[in-house]
């Protein structure tokens, strides 16, 4: 599929299938503990100093130890480090040595402590084979049983070990094997999750790459090829890439690249280059000291691009041309589900919501995790959306191959043009985020949101939703990126606020209808950066049990939409109150001075869009708390980007 753009922006389209022309934006995935890096490379460059680079650019996704392999005078060169590419660099300083080949890697330990040793990349016994690899290998005890049986001395406690003892092995047993046929013969007898790259020393001016449910791309230049994890690591070299399939194996040199499936059909003739719509400094941090903030206040553009295009005055409607539904397929629809995991999950919540109240349509959200294991009745008269900001997340895509499987009807809603679910669903929206780097989800939840709100307005006018309500919308749209700059603007009294509670060992928050899914948002972002336990629950809920919590210790942050309940949300704050317990009021309606010990006021929008906009300032407050309190806001502990992994 593709980001249709048209010249006053773009209509959302999305295409089964790449062209040429055919405009990407990037995103994240994979790793051996979901979160590795990967970068290869052959050309005419020196090879060390590119895939430093490549290795600086994933530094944003989590590791614990980085290494690199390249071959001079036809001898292996391996350096690995348990600490940062800055010291991996160091290391490499006093090499004069030059390589026109080789492959990089940063890890996250899932198999074997975070050492040297460890780390990536792993070598056969005579250092013939290099290899990198994301993913696990789930029946890699038994293959290292078997090399160990067979007389092989591993060194390393990792499964990626064993599969460069086999893969040297398959190369050793006959001379006319290629390097492609040994990965190949390798993977048929390996289980599990990988994304990885081979380098031989008696091959020297080739790569083999491979992918089965961990992203790879290659990155297409003038006489050189890259691979990596993730194009940010490309995209200071090239815009022109292609992306592997689960299931395909590719063999690049400097000048050329083929590509077949692992069951050795070649299948070149339908890779076609995908331009990747970014560049190097859409990843760099510019005057921000960290991603978060920079991709909060990124949320006014992201909008704009999201909208542009989109909004039909004449109609009073939204174009979505991407989803590829007419309207009496659009009619025909009877339940709208949401499908996504974390973040995406709750603006699923929020997408449920709006198609709800604008199109008086069933529709409500279900975490992708849960779905696929339920054995779920699938409907032919449901729509359903698939969420991901990566658009690789594992969960979620498992979920859409299991609709497809029972004749579901799927589109995806996901910020990277060439990704798994993009490309599984074949159709749906295209968020136009641009490149989120930082783990917790910001603008790419906000620009969910704003796309379902675009999909309830569609819906709603093909059924009873009239052009005056429809034109209010459009309107309340349009409006959303100013007053989203006008709550940044906000932003030192925010963080006022944050610094005053980030003290807090457990926060509550509170919200009904509207304000529920926000509630869960701002819980999950506090929790996910500052390590602050929070939960969230729906203002009825509270005298249900968690109400026996409330204490002068445990604040509580309760969301005030400007809608018919405001009454009843002020006497939730009463009754917190009542109890000891501090509250935060978020609003964007008046309230009585002095009801809560902090406000955080919103511009009032039109009702149905209000969630979007009520959680901006959440945003601010986790990032302001979790940096009062000194963590790594943008690779918070124990996290990933995308779950590429179960």
């Amino acid at each position: 599929y593709t980001a249709e753009h048209q010249p006053e922006g773009n209509s959302g389209g999305w295409q089964g299938q790449s062209r040429s022309r055919d405009v990407a934006r990037t995103g994240q995935g994979g790793g051996e503990g979901n979160v590795c890096g990967i970068v290869g490379y052959v050309g005419k460059r020196d090879a060390a100093p590119v895939l430093i680079e490549g290795l600086h650019r994933l530094e944003y996704r989590g590791y614990d130890s980085a290494g690199l392999a390249v071959m001079h005078r036809g001898r292996l060169r391996v350096t690995k480090t348990a600490g940062r590419v800055q010291d991996l660099r160091d290391k490499l300083s006093g090499q004069t040595a030059k390589s026109t080949i080789g492959i990089g890697h940063t890890r996250w330990a899932t198999h074997g402590e975070p050492n040297e040793t460890n780390a990536h990349p792993h070598t056969d016994t005579a250092a013939r084979v290099a290899i990198v690899h994301n993913g696990i290998i789930e029946n890699a005890e038994q293959l290292r049983d078997q090399l160990q049986a067979s007389g092989v001395r591993l060194v390393t406690d990792t499964d990626t070990e064993a599969l460069a003892h086999m893969i040297a092995a398959e190369l050793a047993e006959r001379e006319d094997v290629t390097l492609e046929d040994a990965v190949i013969r390798t993977l048929h007898r390996v289980e599990g999750a990988y994304g990885l790259v081979v380098l031989d020393i008696k091959n020297p001016d080739q790569l083999v790459v491979a992918r089965n449910g961990s992203p790879i791309v290659l990155g297409l230049g003038e006489n050189e090829m890259f691979v990596a994890s993730d194009v940010s690591a490309l995209v200071r070299y090239t815009r022109q890439v292609i992306y592997l399939e689960d299931g395909e194996i590719a063999t690049i040199t400097a000048s050329a690249y083929h590509t077949k499936t692992l069951t050795g059909t070649d299948n070149s003739d339908n890779k076609t280059p995908t331009t990747v719509d970014a560049d190097a400094g859409d990843y760099e941090l510019g005057e921000y000291s960290d991603y978060m903030r920079k991709e909060i206040h990124e949320q006014p553009d992201a909008l704009r691009r999201a909208l542009r295009g989109r909004l039909d005055d004449r109609f009073a409607t939204a174009r979505l041309g991407g989803i590829n539904l007419d309207a009496r397929q659009l009619r025909n629809i009877k339940n709208v589900k949401f499908l996504g995991c974390g973040s995406a999950y709750y603006a699923g919540q929020m997408g449920a919501a709006l198609v709800e109240e604008l199109a008086r349509i069933p529709a409500d959200a279900e975490p992708a995790s849960e779905f696929r294991y339920r054995s779920p009745v699938v409907d032919p008269d449901t729509l359903y959306v698939a969420v991901s900001q990566s658009g690789e997340t594992i969960d979620t895509l498992m979920a859409v191959q299991e609709l497809k499987r029972k004749g579901g009807q799927v589109i995806g809603a996901v910020n990277v043009v060439g990704s798994a679910i993009g490309r599984e669903c074949g159709h749906g929206i295209f968020l136009h985020a641009g490149p989120e780097v930082a783990v917790a989800s910001t603008k790419a939840l906000t620009n969910m949101a704003v796309n379902f709100a675009l999909l309830a307005l569609l819906l709603g006018r093909v059924r009873d939703m009239s052009a005056a309500n429809g034109q209010r919308v459009v309107n309340g749209l349009r409006n959303l990126p100013e007053q989203v700059s006008r709550m940044l603007n906000a932003e030192d009294d925010i963080a006022t606020i944050a610094h005053q509670y980030a003290a807090a060992d457990h926060m509550f928050f509170i919200g009904r209808v509207r304000g529920w899914p926000v509630a869960r948002e701002g819980a999950q972002k506090l929790k996910e950066i500052s390590y602050v336990h929070a939960e969230a629950y729906q203002a009825g809920e509270l005298k249900h049990g968690p109400l026996a919590l409330i204490a002068r210790e445990m604040p509580s942050v309760v969301i005030i939409p400007s809608d018919d309940l405001v009454a009843k949300n002020l006497s939730t704050i009463e009754q917190i109150k009542a109890r000891g317990g501090p509250v935060i009021a978020l609003t964007s309606t008046d309230i009585p001075e002095g009801l809560a010990d902090a406000t955080i006021r919103v511009p009032r929008a039109e009702p149905e869009l209000e969630p979007i906009l009520l959680n901006v300032p959440l945003q601010i407050l986790a990032y302001h708390a979790a940096a009062k309190l000194g963590r790594d806001i943008d690779k918070p502990r124990n996290l990933a980007k995308s779950v590429t992994v179960e």
